[in-house]
């Protein structure tokens, strides 16, 4: 049975993303579903001077409200506005763990294509974590464009070879187990997740990878 799961990209996801990830054999993402303002793909939790979480945000230029991912660019002076976001977070820069290194060299990393600099995030993570899923996006994928909905997502699935479709827990008032199953799909959900890791950015900068690991491959 191949697995599949279909996410947007987002910007250092919480330890739940990641357990789609290691569970699937291939990962799709999502990069050609619309953009939200309000959403993740741009922007992670992480603890502010206060202590507080708060987003860190990557610089993105204004777009109509349709406009999917993967048509959003940077914008102007990205690079500079984004450095001095991270500069407001000093363990940022003093972060030890194993990761460290790694990952302030992705955040000081050119600022060209939205896709490929969030893509290029998600991979680094996996990596760290030991998972290995085929990642691949939806918009090179031949999969009909006016297709919506769970029928895309169906779409996607059955593009990527899979018999078997796993999902976050909140995507079970979105689909429909017989719609996946008209096309020979299991369609599955993983449980809410409840570790410790919310914020996953300061969880690579200072844990052992091997703990987060084993925290996202238990759940």
């Amino acid at each position: 049975m191949t697995t599949v799961a279909v996410m947007q990209p987002y910007f250092f996801p919480y330890a739940g993303y990641f357990r789609l990830l290691a569970r699937a054999d291939t990962f799709v993402l999502y990069d050609d579903a619309q953009m939200r303002k309000g959403g993740r793909v741009h922007r992670t939790q992480v603890p502010g001077p206060s202590g507080a979480a708060e987003w860190l945000t990557l610089p993105i230029a204004a777009h109509p409200i349709a406009t999917p991912i993967d048509a959003c660019r940077f914008a102007d002076g990205a690079r500079e506005r984004f450095a001095a976001r991270v500069a407001r977070h000093p363990w940022l820069r003093d972060a030890t763990g194993p990761m460290a290194s790694r990952i302030r060299d992705h955040l000081r990393a050119p600022l060209d294509s939205l896709v490929d600099y969030l893509e290029d995030g998600l991979r680094l993570v996996a990596d760290g974590l030991g998972l290995r899923a085929d990642i691949v996006r939806s918009s090179r994928m031949a999969v009909d464009p006016a297709l919506r909905g769970q029928e895309r997502v169906v779409a996607l699935v059955r593009a990527a070879g899979g018999s078997r479709y796993v999902n976050a827990p909140g995507g079970r008032s979105l689909y429909d187990a017989e719609t996946f199953a008209r096309s020979d799909i299991e369609l599955a959900f993983l449980p809410d997740y409840d570790g410790p890791f919310a914020m996953m950015l300061p969880a690579m900068m200072t844990e052992d990878p091997a703990t987060v690991a084993a925290d996202v491959l238990a759940r």
